[in-house]
């Protein structure tokens, strides 16, 4: 029982020890849509010029409102000339989008 107990508060304390939270932060950048590649990049001039984007796992589209955008939707409305918000992580050299805000109709 005590070698049972002793091998369970190792295993506790391990995985305590080795246990890393990983915090992310996010920005979010607002301009005008200059480039676009579905699924892949994004350019947008904002106030300090234009700005590279690359595309994470998964990207949420949606409106002012909140409303979520459909696959046909974002290919109509998501294009060059495009006012946009978005919400990006990681460092200025490797902007990751996750989220895109377009204006409401």
């Amino acid at each position: 029982m005590k070698k049972i107990l002793a091998t369970l508060l190792i295993a506790a304390a391990s995985t305590a020890v080795y246990a890393q939270t990983t915090t992310t932060t996010t920005t979010v950048g607002t301009g005008t849509i200059t480039e676009y590649t579905p699924g892949s990049a994004l350019v947008v001039k904002e106030s300090s010029g234009p700005i590279s984007y690359k595309y994470g796992d998964s990207v949420t589209y949606v409106t002012k409102s909140g409303k979520t955008l459909t696959a046909d939707e974002v290919k109509t409305r998501v294009k060059v000339g495009s006012p946009v918000s978005v919400t990006y992580s990681g460092p200025a050299s490797a902007r990751v989008v996750n989220r895109i805000e377009v204006d409401d109709d």
